[in-house]
């Protein structure tokens, strides 16, 4: 017994370390990533408080766009990692063509609608007059790189499917240090203020594909001889990714179009208010980014586990990434709550956004604990394949929750942000809670079934 129990703990031991040393590069990425897009939004937040809007009222239609790649990218990484797990080459170079498939349709798919829609974005958001025109410009020159995007956003998936989460991470360095560069000379130097900060957006996003894409084809697990152009489309793999993908990308879709609504209500009560909000969820990123990229780890070992049918391996990872998420994810509220002042101060001169904005972070800080826990469960689903439950969880709550409570304490009860905030919050802990619920009760294997 007592040697069961000494190899379980080994067991654990072993896929703790190959979890911190796959989320690792993940979590700098994203973190070094977020501190650049600090520097973004403060150089723009100089510029004044018109500005920030400007750019932060199509924010969420940006999410929107990237869920439909999102959807693409975790399924294949699922399906990538499994036959990694069980050794089957020739599967692995079907789903890598895949990719370059998927990113051709997702590029048709929601790089036409924002060119073409990108004008009346803004209004339709309930931007004040005297920003849609700037805001509406942003919006269409970082849509123009479409194919760069999405290719960065897919073959980045497909990259850490094979382990390697360190060449995403200095791409993706690499194009944000581009980012901050370029602002320097088009927001200060050329003096194009909104213009520039779109305009070193959009090249950086260049960069950045272009480089994802030769790191994709120099990796050697995912390395195929091209020959002809109709190599990349198989029927049997396109479903299988539809299929696991489908519902990713519903739950992104149903989140995102959530965000919007939840965007527009808070626009609604004023450009100050709307700032410190925006500003607020900024600076929040940067804390909830360690669960993020735990749970792009968690999806590949379960993937790699599931596919070399080791249900006792499976239970192991899914086990300590819970633990470790949430761990990491309550420490990060704890700072959160102590440098909200200070942190807000950074990315606005106004006084009054900087508070507001502080007393937000206050607030979302005890929920992250509870936001790791989402994050973490959702990997496990997403690397499992099964994203139905998800599904059906992210819409229940982000309408029967964030939205409709939302929309009662803005447009019936007259309530200020706090309030909108306690939504939010409650959205958060409902979705973690149910989301336990179905891991309780499906399991971890590979019995699971949404």
């Amino acid at each position: 017994m007592r040697g069961k129990i000494s190899e379980s703990v080994r067991d654990k031991g072993s896929i703790l370390r190959t979890l911190i040393t796959l989320s690792i590069p993940t979590i700098l990425e994203e973190v070094l990533s977020t501190l650049l897009q600090y520097v973004d939004t403060a150089m723009v937040g100089s510029l004044g408080e018109n500005a920030t809007a400007a750019i932060s009222v199509t924010t969420t239609i940006t999410w929107v766009v990237n869920s439909i790649p999102h959807g693409a990218a975790v399924a294949l990484l699922a399906l990538i990692a499994r036959n990694i797990g069980a050794d089957k080459k020739e599967n692995i170079t079907k789903y890598s063509k895949q990719a370059v498939f998927f990113i051709l349709v997702c590029t048709f798919i929601v790089g036409v609608p924002s060119l073409m829609l990108g004008k009346y974005i803004p209004e339709w958001m309930g931007a004040a007059p005297d920003i849609c025109e700037s805001a509406s410009r942003y919006f269409m020159i970082i849509s123009l790189p479409m194919l760069f995007r999405v290719t960065s956003s897919v073959l980045g998936s497909v990259i850490r499917a094979t382990k390697d989460t360190k060449t995403p991470m200095y791409i993706n360095l690499l194009s944000n240090l581009l980012n901050i560069g370029l602002n320097m000379v088009f927001i200060f130097g050329l003096d194009w203020n909104v213009t520039g900060a779109a305009i070193s957006s959009a090249i950086s996003y260049t960069v950045g594909g272009i480089l994802m894409f030769v790191a994709y084809r120099r990796n050697r697990l995912l390395y195929w001889k091209w020959e002809k152009l109709r190599d990349i489309f198989d029927w049997e793999a396109t479903k299988e990714v539809v299929c696991i993908g489908m519902p990713v990308m519903g739950n992104s879709l149903t989140s995102c179009f959530g965000y919007v609504i939840f965007a527009r209500l808070v626009s609604g009560m004023g450009t100050r208010v709307f700032a410190a909000h925006s500003l607020a969820v900024t600076a929040e990123t940067l804390f909830y980014i360690p669960g993020y990229g735990l749970r792009t780890a968690t999806s590949t070992l379960v993937g790699i586990a599931l596919g070399e049918q080791d249900e006792k391996k499976l239970d192991h990872v899914c086990k300590v990434s819970i633990y470790l998420t949430v761990a990491m994810m309550f420490l990060s509220g704890m700072v959160l709550y102590f440098i909200a002042v200070p942190l807000m101060k950074l990315f606005t001169p106004v006084e009054e956004v900087a508070l507001l904005g502080a007393d937000m972070l206050k607030l979302v800080a005890f929920s992250e604990p509870f936001f790791g826990l989402m994050i973490v469960l959702e990997g496990i689903f997403n690397g499992l394949g099964k994203n139905q439950y998800a599904f059906v969880i992210e819409t229940a709550s982000m309408w029967g929750v964030r939205i409709l409570f939302s929309y009662l304490c803005v447009v019936v009860w007259k309530l200020d942000l706090q309030a909108v905030w306690y939504c939010m919050i409650m959205d958060n802990v409902c979705k973690a809670v149910l989301l336990w619920i179905a891991k309780l009760r499906y399991g971890s294997g590979k019995s699971v079934d949404a």
